[in-house]
């Protein structure tokens, strides 16, 4: 697929932490809640429930069970009404299917014009100091940003192509990494533009992380939904769910939870279409796989 080389298994993640834990052990020390069932038949570490999916009248599953494969593709547990992957995948057959895009910065291996990305006072290229083979698309003026754009276009077409049904485009926030090189508002107007393509295509677009929008994401952007990580942890779902109300997609990390996955699934404010996963996001074989949804 253009421009979209696979992310060698690891995801992008606003934050960093000790890929650790078994999600199996922490439910057997602090107790399931009354709406999580542990299917041991498949796997001691697959927990979940099956929540009832209301479409909207766009398509979007309204409460729909979730499960967010970046590190790999796989047959979805049963139940699972939503799917993410990779650009480089194809989508889950019978599942409503995100497209995940890298639409910020440089995916590793993909070449791109020095004049489109973002240089240190040196002259010397800025990377994301998470992702050091990740270089920051320069976004300071609209030349720049029409430019990247006009080379994501084949990416974001593809995903329609391969018959996904929404796109998310990731590092959003990379005008944080960008040693002031370009602000939130150059980064709303590329989003615009991207936003604009995914429509243009027939997909839905969510908006990745980046609470600090507020409802500038829906009304000046455009995004559709929101796919957030860690906004349990954080306590930052409000401000995803205030503005897209059940058009949320959450990822909470096993490694990191803000104190256990029944604690998660009891709170009001928890999204209905909220996953538990591995840092690493690894497909089943791997002996680091946890997953368990509310």
């Amino acid at each position: 697929m253009p421009d979209t080389p696979p992310r060698g298994g690891a995801p992008r993640l606003r934050r960093t932490a000790a890929v650790v834990g078994a999600l199996a052990l922490a439910l057997a020390l602090t107790g399931c809640a009354t709406s999580l069932t542990l299917d041991v038949d498949d796997d001691p570490t697959v927990v979940g429930t099956t929540p009832t999916a209301t479409p909207d009248a766009d398509g979007f599953p309204v409460g729909a069970a979730l499960d967010y494969q970046l590190g790999g593709a796989y047959d979805p547990p049963a139940g699972t009404g939503i799917v993410a992957r990779d650009s480089t995948e194809q989508p889950a057959p019978g599942t409503w299917d995100v497209c995940y895009v890298n639409g910020f910065q440089t995916q590793p291996g993909v070449e791109w014009p020095d004049e489109l990305l973002v240089h240190r006072a040196s002259g010397e290229l800025l990377v994301d100091p998470g992702w050091p083979d990740e270089h920051l698309f320069d976004l300071a003026s609209a030349t720049t940003r029409d430019a990247v754009a006009d080379r994501m276009r084949a990416t974001v077409q593809a995903c329609a192509d391969d018959g996904f049904d929404a796109v998310e485009f990731d590092n959003l926030d990379s005008y944080t990494r960008s040693d002031g090189a370009f602000g939130l508002d150059d980064a709303v107007a590329f989003a615009t533009l991207l936003v604009g393509q995914a429509h243009d295509a027939g997909l839905l677009a969510g908006q990745k992380n980046t609470a600090e929008l507020e409802a500038r994401g829906r009304d000046e952007i455009g995004y559709d939904f929101a796919v957030v990580e860690e906004c349990d942890r954080y306590d930052e779902c409000p401000a995803y769910t205030d503005v897209y109300g059940e058009r949320v997609l959450a990822i909470e990390y096993v490694d990191d939870l803000r104190d256990t996955v029944a604690g998660l699934c009891s709170r009001s404010s928890t999204p209905r279409s909220t996953v538990v996963r591995d840092r690493d996001l690894v497909t089943p074989d791997d002996p680091g796989y946890s997953f368990a949804r509310c």
